[in-house]
């Protein structure tokens, strides 16, 4: 029987911030950025230089299940494939993509809230 490596540590870490960080998103832009973000962060944290991570290769997806995409090119590098096959790595990517999903659709259906706050925040200064 084969061990499976947990990355729920490394879910730990940057969760946090990740929270704060799309719990204050203005647009679905901001959204999809803060998880690109994260997401590679923590690819860089698991996988050091092993694999490097380049615009393109995450992506959310929010209307699709799962709410994210991987490009071919890191489902194509072995080092990725036997790590995200021997590990919870996807279900921990799964966990900040639905998260982000969420709120991108929550900010997608009530764009008046979010140019309401927008707007507030210049009046403000």
């Amino acid at each position: 029987m084969s061990r499976q490596a947990s990355f729920t540590k490394h879910e730990r870490k940057v969760l946090p911030d990740f929270r704060k960080k799309i719990n204050n998103a203005e647009s679905t832009e901001d959204v999809k950025k803060f998880f690109i973000y994260t997401v590679g962060s923590l690819f860089s944290d698991i996988f050091a230089e092993n694999v490097a991570v380049e615009q393109g290769d995450i992506r959310l997806m929010p209307d699709m299940n799962p709410p994210y995409q991987l490009s071919d090119r890191l489902m194509g590098m072995p080092q990725f494939v036997q790590m995200w096959q021997d590990s919870d790595l996807a279900h921990v990517l799964g966990r900040l993509a639905e998260a982000a999903a969420n709120r991108y659709r929550r900010l997608d259906k009530h764009p008046e809230k979010t140019d309401s706050k927008i707007q507030r925040r210049y009046e403000n200064r």
